[in-house]
């Protein structure tokens, strides 16, 4: 296994399960770790580390060309970039990096005057780690406290602690294992937080009074459903906050005095099951945006005395999926999208008329950007489009007007004129109309003799947005074609679209994915063979899934931290996330038809004898949402059974987790290594 002048094979250990009379093999279920999530097993490790070496010496020759690249999305960053300051209470807050820095600067700046003062460091706070990632920060209402959580292995288990930002210090209490936001009592004394279990599930909110031991904090809300999961958050007004629970398809909310977190919580309404809610509070109304009525959400009203008696305010429309609402002092917003583009409309609480925020393209993402204050006279507001680098306005609520605030810099220069984009419609097989963004150069040839890069996912009810990157401008200025393939199983064109890529309709995301890539084919934007693909996690398991079914369409594949043991992984409920994905995937314990539904497209059980495309796989070794033995058995089984002598290369990160390496510019590297080996693959190579 340490020879890297050939790929390692894997030993086969034969092992199989049995469950409704069903027996599936599985002669690679040995790396799996039985110590996970401390792996220490000396084989799996050996294998783990024979397929790195024979990843970076299949990879050696390629360097000239990944380090172009990486040289190249590195001249398209501006290093010493900063946020645009917005003023939140006493204060202007930003964050800044410094030329050279993988990772930010937060700083603040009081309103009536003062100098600048950094706040959290996190190039220090990341010293002498390999890995480091800030996630949940909240500063206290009266300014004084900065919490915040790290993490410094991937394992996305959060180290929580306390900075005075008065006096700078270090607060000794240190909260381990958080997983959620952190939420501060309207007293800034009292910090509202989540611990992860055992099996890396939030099933609680806790409070931590300032200057008490760890120990001493209070379960103020346990959560005893496996499959539901615990958040916490604040309403608009910050008058409550909001203790939610839930799985992909059922929630229930709780609220609690911001200033009494100790008082009995208060139940907006009890869970229904397939019944979807979030809740939010204006001068004593609550306004609930809500699945009950139609899948593309409605928004309702009630009073805090019957909290579970809704009033309509918006009805639900087939054509108009509302994604989310914001409430401010003397007007809301929604947000969401008409037949699938993003939308922003202004609405006052006397009327509820709509005013719409005009966009200027025909494809494009925008949203609600950085709006902490409640009482505003100007909204900020992000967008972008995969030929328009991300830009950040103020809305002007009594003109109307857009003020553009910053541009996305691109120092190596872009001109916008030189590419095109367009919003195409490809029918699948069963008669759908797919919707599909692709960029290209202005003199792209539609004869099928360029090559095209298509990306999905498909999965979780999340969209991909047509918005800007740099880095696939490497592609682009190389002959590219990007599509983005906005299949089933997202929400692209609603909740219904998301509905029909889900359980039992899950093949419909892989079919509309080939037949999207078929429909390029037809209208000259590819041929077979010179489509480059790739997805990660779920949509890793879409990888899997379509060099499966149609191998030859594909010309190099990529599958990022790929979710391609489905099976098992259903069939495990100790591990994470298993009971909280049934309502997305199906319980193959329980349900013959979802044991049997699963392992029809599991990509894992179903490789076979057969040629596959040119195959890029990578994994996190303390990945707790796909874990790492999935990539591994995977590529263990496709590189004994397949019948090409098609490279094949697994990495896995071993000091990382689900998103890769951290830091802007070792992420950057891992996308140069990516498009080295699709070039590579495709024959475009410098």
């Amino acid at each position: 296994m340490t020879q890297t002048s050939t790929p390692p094979i894997a030993q086969r250990r034969p092992h199989a399960i049995t469950h409704h009379g069903i027996t599936v093999s599985d002669d690679y279920a040995w790396l799996r770790d039985p110590g996970y999530p401390d792996v220490k097993d000396k084989d799996v490790l050996a294998y783990l580390e024979a397929e790195n070496s024979w990843f970076e010496a299949a990879m050696a020759p390629r360097k000239p060309l990944l380090d172009t690249l990486f040289q190249e999305m590195k001249g398209r960053i501006k290093e010493d970039d900063q946020s645009v300051p917005q003023k939140d209470g006493d204060y202007v807050y930003w964050r800044a990096f410094e030329t050279g820095a993988q990772y930010r600067k937060w700083y603040r700046k009081p309103v009536a005057g003062g100098d600048d003062q950094l706040i959290l460091d996190e190039p220090a706070l990341a010293e002498g780690h390999d890995y480091f990632r800030l996630g949940a920060m909240s500063v206290s209402p009266d300014g004084r406290y900065l919490a915040y959580a790290i993490d410094t292995n991937g394992s996305e288990r959060f180290e929580a602690r306390i900075k005075d930002l008065f006096s700078g210090e270090i607060l000794p209490e240190v909260i381990p294992d958080t997983l959620s936001s952190l939420v501060w009592t309207s007293d800034s004394k009292g910090l509202l937080y989540g611990l992860a279990n055992e099996n890396w599930r939030t099933d609680n909110a806790r409070l931590h009074w300032l200057g008490q031991s760890v120990e001493s904090d209070v379960e103020l809300f346990h959560e005893d459903d496996e499959g539901f999961r615990v958040s916490i958050g604040l309403t608009s007004s910050e008058k409550y906050i909001v203790i939610a629970t839930g799985d992909h398809v059922t929630s229930e909310a709780w609220l609690l005095p911001a200033d009494n977190p100790t008082a009995k919580p208060l139940l907006v309404a009890a869970r229904k099951a397939g019944r979807e809610y979030d809740v939010d509070e204006h001068e004593g109304t609550l306004y609930i945006r809500t699945n009950d009525t139609h899948p593309n959400f409605r928004l309702a009203r009630a009073t805090l005395e019957a909290p579970d008696q809704w009033e309509e305010v918006i009805g639900a429309d087939a054509h108009f999926y509302l994604t989310d609402f914001t409430l401010f002092k003397s007007f809301y917003v929604t947000e969401g999208r008409q037949d699938g583009l993003d939308q922003i409309e202004l609405r006052d609480y006397a009327t509820h008329t709509p005013k719409r925020i005009p966009f200027p393209e025909a494809s494009y993402s925008a949203s609600l950007d950085d709006n902490p204050e409640y009482d505003v006279t100007k909204l900020r507001i992000g967008y972008e489009s995969m030929v328009t680098p991300d830009t950040i306005y103020d809305y002007d609520l009594a003109t109307g007007e857009l003020a553009v605030l910053k541009v996305q810099e691109i120092p190596s220069g872009y001109d916008a004129t030189r590419y095109a984009t367009e919003r195409l419609m490809i029918p699948a097989r069963d008669g759908t109309q797919i919707p599909v963004s692709i960029v290209y150069p202005k003199d792209f040839p539609r004869d099928g003799s360029a090559p095209l890069h298509l990306y999905g996912y498909g999965a979780y009810g999340i969209a991909m947005e047509p918005g800007f990157s740099t880095s696939r401008l490497s592609l682009l200025d190389r002959g590219f074609a990007f599509a983005l393939a906005h299949i089933r199983g997202g929400d692209d064109l609603g909740q219904q679209w998301y509905l029909d890529g889900k359980l039992d309709k899950r093949s419909n995301s892989f079919t509309d994915f080939v037949d999207v890539a078929k429909g390029l084919v037809e209208r000259g934007y590819a041929s077979r063979g010179r489509i480059s693909i790739s997805g990660g996690s779920a949509g890793g398991e879409l990888m899997g899934a379509v060099i499966n079914s149609d191998p030859d369409l594909w010309g190099a594949v990529v599958a990022h931290v790929p979710f391609v043991d489905v099976l098992n992984t259903m069939l495990d409920e100790t591990l994470p996330l298993t009971p909280g994905e049934w309502p997305e995937w199906g319980n193959p314990i329980e349900d013959e038809a979802a044991f049997r539904t699963i392992h029809s497209y599991d990509p894992y059980a179903n490789v076979k004898a057969q040629p596959y495309p040119p195959l890029m796989v990578t994994a996190g070794l303390n990945d707790p949402r796909v874990t790492y033995w999935e990539p591994a058995k995977w590529v263990a089984r496709l590189r004994a059974t397949k019948t090409d002598d098609n490279i094949l290369l697994l990495k896995t990160n071993m000091g990382a987790g689900h998103g890769g390496k951290s830091g802007r510019f070792e992420s950057l590297h891992e996308t140069a290594e990516e498009f080295a080996f699709i070039l590579w693959q495709l024959g475009v190579e410098d």
